[in-house]
């Protein structure tokens, strides 16, 4: 099928949700690292560790297999288990509760801002019990949430804080850059992230200790490296002191990221673009909310969330969904929040009413953007919902 943008083949799609941004030189790195010599916990891990880790500026940075797993191995690290409640906020992907249940403890889940879209301080204050051991704050869309009032709650009450840094790559919060505030800061490189190792993520934190801890048990608990098992004594006179996990990330993945790292500024400051041409235009419509773009800077543009207002917009987001993809452009929604899901209903706790994050999840609708979008793929999306507006 020829000239098809869709990733699901549909040849009516004219404007893609997403489309992955991979250069011919980093297909040149992954098949160069192809015929490496050592294709899992290697050189080339060891080169994107240092470089992401200089990247956001912590002292230490480790390679897992992905976002999920970085979350898991942080609260494992930090001792959270059963009888653990952890707060993280109603609106986020379910792979930051799920960490929370893999690790054995409960989540509690807190409203969000309305303008934002992060998690509410107030909301965490509100969930707090004498069982509530850790804060997952989630940078929703790259916006980074307000830390200097999180950091201040973990501290009063003594409480964890692990960062979900997976929309964030690029995002800073008074000059520092998000994941290092708290104990670790967990990101993703899922194929829709700001960049991609296909699958992967990475645990940074300033802490030596917790760090080395991580890197232990991210490879089934193995107190010695690959590398240094083969460089001098016997390979197999290693310890394991606690049960791990195979939550690797290999040398082919770690090439592609140390490539698209290099790449990063670029790519950031294409979605940047992209969302500040968005906002141009859609600031004068009636009946929409467009994403905050102030400190525009120091936002990662991971998503371009639009709020569709009902009894102010023509027709609902549902509807216009549907309109959207009937005319070639696919949309979706960031996120059905947790509070819907059976499971969170069952093993979840909610001690706030989620008033914002009920309401937005009927108004939030996301456009297309990716560092390769092209003016006129977006000039498809402005006049196809403004001819929405005017004719509905």
């Amino acid at each position: 099928m020829k000239n098809v943008k869709d990733s699901f083949a549909n040849p009516n799609i004219k404007v893609p949700f997403f489309t992955p941004s991979l250069s011919n030189s980093d297909k040149r790195e992954v098949l160069d690292a192809l015929n490496g010599k050592l294709l899992t916990n290697g050189p080339k891990l060891a080169e994107f560790e240092k470089r992401f880790a200089k990247f956001v500026n912590s002292k230490y940075s480790v390679g897992v297999s992905n976002g999920t797993a970085a979350l898991h191995l942080s609260l494992k690290v930090l001792g959270v288990g059963k009888n653990d409640e952890v707060i993280v906020p109603d609106m986020t992907f379910v792979a930051t509760a799920n960490a929370v249940l893999l690790s054995g403890a409960k989540p509690v889940l807190a409203d969000v801002e309305k303008e934002t879209m992060n998690i509410s301080p107030e909301s965490i204050l509100s969930s707090i019990s004498n069982r509530t051991k850790a804060i997952i704050p989630v940078h929703f869309a790259g916006l980074a949430c307000n830390m200097t009032k999180i950091m201040k709650i973990a501290r009063l009450k003594k409480l964890f804080v692990i960062e979900d840094c997976a929309h964030a790559i690029g995002t800073k919060f008074k000059n520092k850059h998000v994941g290092t505030f708290g104990d670790f800061g967990c990101f993703s490189f899922y194929p829709t992230k700001n960049i991609t190792t296909l699958e992967g993520g990475m645990v940074i934190s300033n802490n030596k200790k917790l760090s080395e801890y991580v890197s232990i048990a991210r490879n089934h608990g193995i107190t010695h490296s690959l590398i240094e098992r083969y460089s001098k004594g016997f390979p197999w006179e290693y310890d394991i002191k606690e049960a791990g996990y195979n939550y690797r990330l290999d040398e082919i993945r770690s090439t592609l990221g140390v490539s698209q790292l290099k790449k990063i500024g670029i790519m950031n400051k294409k979605r940047k673009n992209a969302f500040k041409y968005y906002n141009k235009f859609f600031r004068k419509f009636l009946g929409v909310v467009i994403p905050d773009d102030k400190n525009l800077d120091d936002n990662a543009c991971h998503l371009y969330v639009l709020r569709i207002l009902k009894n102010k917009f023509p027709i609902s987001r549902n509807q216009l969904f549907k309109k959207l993809l009937s005319a070639g452009i696919r949309t979706t929604v960031h996120y059905k929040p947790l509070n819907k899901f059976s499971i969170y209903r069952k093993l979840g706790m909610v001690r706030d009413k989620l008033e914002n994050s009920n309401k937005l999840y009927d108004e939030i609708l996301s456009l297309p953007l990716y560092p390769d979008i092209k003016k006129q793929e977006q000039d498809i999306v402005i006049k196809t919902i403004a001819s929405i507006q005017e004719n509905s």
